[in-house]
């Protein structure tokens, strides 16, 4: 099972002010990047853009009206009157970012919701390889739901299909301006492989050797505790499986500009698809606890 969340951030109507929408959060939100951004409102029968607005400063608490400004004073404007605003949105309608993505000079993408489309995209690569690749293996690609609030997509999908191996394919930070410790990797040098309690140690050593094999470059990527993807969802779903989680370094993640290297999502698409090539249909047999 390969699993690569579809879902992204994102915000949702919690109360309608004549014309304006209140929001709140859904997902990690830093509402530091809010104010000013484009938005598209999702009603039940259209889109409608819009931009999130703030008071003016002045008509703020003084301690409310300098840095920060709290998600509980920020409005989305879709530019209606009362009376159709009351007639079109409700409460609970959800609220993306409107940006279109931007291809950069580098072969770098920016765009919003790259965390996960990115891994989507390395999973589509991954499947179409396949169709030119012998495997003994059964392969499910799921677009899960969920991730970015509890993992449920994963959960559900990996209660149903049961499968014998499960990779979890997602971003990591890449390094960036005041991003450039342990945790943080660099663009343009291949995906990173997740080494924890979440990630078998099996197919961990399998996917370093194959890197290598093929000179696909690949950074390793400590995870003392939960990795913080549906990683740690399948590995404990029904009886267990064994799991392996890939990430995809990408810039200024849950902003509306993230940015990610497109050889970094052929490199792990690839990978992926050589990786399934390689398995044997009696692997599952052959992995043990390497101490």
């Amino acid at each position: 099972m390969l699993a690569a969340h579809m879902d992204a951030i994102g915000l949702m109507v919690s109360q309608i002010e004549d014309c304006f929408l209140r929001i709140t959060s859904v997902g990690d939100v830093d509402p530091r990047i809010l104010p000013g951004q484009a938005v598209i409102v999702h009603t039940k029968n259209e889109n409608l853009p819009g931009v999130i607005v703030m008071p003016p400063p002045r008509l703020l608490l003084p301690e409310e009206g300098t840095g920060v400004v709290d998600i509980s004073h920020l409005f989305v404007d879709v530019g209606l009157l009362p009376s159709k605003v009351a007639s079109l949105i409700r409460i609970g309608d959800l609220v993306s970012f409107g940006a279109e993505a931007v291809e950069m000079s580098g072969e770098i993408v920016s765009g919003h919701s790259l965390d996960n489309r990115a891994s989507v995209a390395a999973v589509t690569l991954c499947i179409q390889e396949l169709q030119s690749k012998s495997h003994n293996w059964d392969v499910w690609a799921a677009a899960t739901v969920q991730e970015e609030i509890d993992y449920v997509g994963a959960y559900t999908s990996a209660f149903q299909l049961r499968p014998d191996l499960a990779i979890a394919i997602d971003v990591t930070f890449a390094k960036g301006p005041g991003a450039s410790g342990w945790d943080t990797f660099d663009l343009g040098k291949g995906p990173t492989f997740g080494h924890g309690p979440n990630i078998h140690p099996f197919l961990f050593k399998q996917f370093k050797e194959l890197a290598e094999r093929l000179e696909i470059p690949y950074e390793t990527e400590p995870m003392p505790t939960s990795s913080g993807t549906d990683g740690m969802a399948m590995q404990i779903t029904a009886e267990g499986i064994p799991t392996f989680v890939l990430s995809i370094p990408i810039r200024y993640m849950h902003t509306p500009v993230e940015m990610v290297m497109l050889k970094d999502i052929q490199r792990a698409g690839r990978l992926l698809a050589e990786f399934i090539a390689s398995l044997d249909p009696d692997f599952i047999n052959t992995i043990t606890w390497d101490d």
